[in-house]
């Protein structure tokens, strides 16, 4: 398990958006969700999969542990906290978050874009 100096839970969103709109998404995502996250967590991934007629975004925060997580995310770490113009892109709003311990890390994995 994971710990001590390195993430231990790892908190995980997704939501899918008509494949017209991902562009527009992706922008507000990162201005609105994303940079919020990178001031607080120990790491955030953005990730982007593009199907035919969606696309769906998941987005990856590392932190040291749930307490540090609730004092971000309030007392229910899995509740969802949308973002101001979700109703307006996301096909369906998401209910929940997934929230993981980190059991292992290995590897590298970032690549310095920030």
């Amino acid at each position: 398990m994971t710990g001590a100096n390195g993430p231990a839970i790892a908190r995980i969103w997704r939501g899918r958006v008509p494949a017209a709109r991902a562009d527009e998404y992706e922008a507000y995502l990162h201005e609105h969700g994303i940079k919020p996250l990178i001031e607080k967590a120990m790491g955030v991934q953005s990730l982007r999969e593009d199907r035919e007629g969606e696309t769906e975004f998941v987005t990856i925060s590392y932190w040291e542990s749930v307490e540090a997580m609730s004092r971000f995310a309030g007392n229910e770490p899995a509740r969802i906290h949308h973002l101001e113009r979700d109703p307006e892109f996301l096909i369906e709003l998401p209910t929940s978050v997934q929230i993981l311990q980190i059991r292992t890390a290995h590897g590298r994995t970032g690549d310095g874009r920030g």
